[in-house]
């Protein structure tokens, strides 16, 4: 017992109580259906099941628009749950205790079959189909058929209203927060009203269960107490059928209260006020309807055999309420008139602020990619790019231009762009909730998927469902997450265009890192030795050459050395290549303590030296020469 209450402090301690309310609660429904339940608890949980019935039933009311209350498909799908277990467990007890009277399943069902419908299950069988047949026919039937068509115009209506948000963030009206902010609502009311769609569906199986579950009680009943307790005929019936009655009328009213609050989420419209608010402000607003309704109900008053008295109170509350909101509209201030705008006479002059430079980096997606890039849903390609922009600084040398990330509604859903200055480098296509299985050229079978080609080294692949991940790994193929594949897409074009990616502003930034840790031997190089074009492009050519810039002290020194020769980039770069060759030749060949060359005859290699010293920027060899080496 003591280490069983340590496990639970422990868990508490590390998910939290808020974490674990909800698996507890679902364990509890669960148990209810298989542990037997004493009258108290019994009565304790119908209670239970009325209150949070009535508070979704409130919530429902309050709520502005729909998605505040985004939970409620789940909600309805555990109330449901609650309910069947409810009625599973106060089964067990009627047909186990029912033949020692109608207080065997507790004070709730009792009263429910004795004071409600006065102790006659003939009475108490109509109300309970009468309940039935509203809340599957009238207001299940109804709140599903809303919420599927809610749920398909919202979908016909997405890429409009994307459209609209493009049109809003292209023109300057809104910001990319803004912007993202209304592409997650618009995705989240798509959700929301096809999970209500498919919520329904639980009210209306309750519904069937429950008319099911009192047959068989019945039926049950009847066969237990003639034939086990030896109770006649009209006892047993009258005993069994009042307790099921109390069992489905309080599981019943419930269900008919929380499927009154789905059609009240469903069916709302506009987000400024709650169902109060609205009912009081269009229903009670105009005193004309109330006058007109007065007068009916108070002709109906003075008709003969008619109940006078009610009517013509009625008719009076009425017109007495309509001369007051009729006096209180005739007495308020009027309402301040807008003045008209002005219209401006001239369009506005355009300026340097109309001219946006392009980004160096950008990354186009479809909208079905959007949730990767989303901070608001935690984005893992987000974090990705972050950590592609670091190591390619540790490795490289250099710290790249951040990537400008935007949507893109004339690509695919599922499509993105890499861009380079405004440029197209790479494209490519990416599946959320599936996986690539990329073909290493060594597999050991086929999975079933869509045949594609990685996009960032061109190899065979396919886009599999997640659960065949193993099934994959199994037969040798690379699994990725569709992040990691638009990542190492957007990483290898970093890398092959690095060279173009280091500008003179990326350049300066490089050497003024530089100037904390050696600020005499920067300031010696540039500007006083060299121009800082001339060592940018020095830089470009070793990146180009795929020569990594992390050892700058070394490419410093030997542009301050060379300088006194020579400024040209190409003859500076061969120094510092030569400079770099022990770093160079660990690089593509780490660990090698010998390596294998190949070396030119020395008359050769002589001729081919005096060209390439002679040519300037132009290398020539001569034509017979050349055709010899060829």
């Amino acid at each position: 017992m003591a280490s069983a209450t340590i496990v639970l402090q422990d868990l508490v301690a590390r998910f939290g109580q808020r974490q674990l309310a909800g698996p507890l609660l679902i364990l509890l429904i669960l148990a209810m259906m298989v542990l037997p339940l004493p009258p108290f608890l019994l009565d304790l949980f119908f209670t239970f099941n009325i209150a949070i019935s009535v508070i979704v039933m409130l919530v429902a009311m309050s709520v502005m628009k729909p998605l505040d209350f985004s939970v409620f498909p789940t909600v309805l799908l555990v109330t449901t749950l609650l309910r069947l277990s409810l009625n599973v467990a106060s089964t067990r007890v009627v047909l186990l205790e029912g033949h020692t009277g109608p207080a065997a399943a507790g004070k709730v069902i009792e009263a429910f079959g004795h004071f409600l419908v006065g102790g006659n299950y003939g009475v108490g069988l109509v109300v309970f189909t009468i309940l039935v047949i509203i809340n599957f026919i009238v207001i299940t039937k109804g709140a599903g058929r809303v919420a599927e068509v809610a749920a398909r115009f919202t979908l016909d209506a997405m890429p409009g209203k994307q459209m609209a948000i493009d049109a809003d963030l292209n023109a300057g009206l809104i910001g990319e927060d803004e912007a993202r902010k209304r592409r997650t609502t618009i995705a989240q009311e798509a959700d929301f009203f096809g999970s209500m769609d498919g919520a329904s569906k639980f009210v209306r199986g309750d519904a069937i269960a429950g008319i099911l579950i009192m047959l068989i009680n019945v039926v049950g009943g009847l066969f237990v107490g003639v034939l086990q307790h030896n109770l006649d005929i009209g006892t047993a019936a009258r005993t069994y059928t009042l307790l099921t009655i109390g069992d489905g009328l309080v599981a019943q009213i419930p269900a008919l209260i929380v499927s009154i609050a789905a059609g009240m989420v469903v069916t709302r419209v506009g987000d400024e006020q709650d169902v109060s608010q609205q009912f009081a402000a269009q229903l009670f607003n105009n005193p004309k309807p109330l006058y007109l309704t007065a007068a009916i109900i108070g002709l109906l008053g003075l008709i003969p055999g008619m109940p006078n008295f009610i009517f013509l109170l009625l008719g009076g509350a009425l017109a007495a309420a309509a001369w007051r909101l009729d006096k209180q509209q005739q007495s308020a201030p009027p309402l301040p008139v807008a003045a008209a705008p002005t219209v401006a006479r001239e369009v506005q002059e355009a300026s340097w602020a109309d001219v946006t430079p392009l980004d160096v980096l950008g990354l186009e997606v479809g909208y079905r990619l959007i949730p990767l890039v989303d901070k608001a849903q935690d984005g893992e390609l987000l974090r990705r790019i972050r950590g592609i922009r670091k190591k390619f600084a540790q490795d490289v040398g250099f710290l790249v231009s951040p990537v400008h990330i935007r949507d893109n509604l004339e690509l695919k859903p599922n499509a993105y762009k890499i861009l380079l200055k405004g440029v197209e480098i790479g494209e490519g296509e990416a599946f959320p909730g599936n996986l690539l299985a990329i073909n290493p050229g060594r597999v050991a079978g086929q999975v079933p998927g869509t045949a594609t080609t990685d996009p960032a080294f061109g190899l065979p692949a396919v886009w599999i469902d997640p659960a065949a991940r193993e099934q994959a790994q199994a037969y040798g193929y690379t699994v990725v997450d569709p992040s990691t594949v638009v990542a190492t897409h957007l990483n290898h074009l970093i890398l092959s265009h690095a060279a173009e990616l280091l500008g003179r502003q990326e350049a300066q930034a490089l050497l003024d890192h530089l100037a904390k840790d050696m600020p005499k031997l920067v300031e010696d190089l540039v500007p006083k030795a060299l121009s800082l074009g001339t060592v940018q492009k020095v830089l470009r050519n070793l990146l180009e050459e795929g020569v990594s810039l992390r050892d700058m002290r070394t490419v410093i020194e030997t542009l301050a050395d060379g300088a006194a020769r020579s400024q040209d980039p190409d003859a500076l770069t061969v120094q510092v290549r030569v400079a770099l060759g022990r770093s160079i030749v660990q690089e593509l060949y780490p660990g090698a303590s010998e390596m294998q060359v190949m070396a030119l005859d020395p008359q050769l290699e002589r001729v081919l030296q005096q060209a390439v010293a002679g040519a300037g920027e132009a290398v020539g060899i001569e034509p017979g020469l050349a055709d010899t080496l060829v």
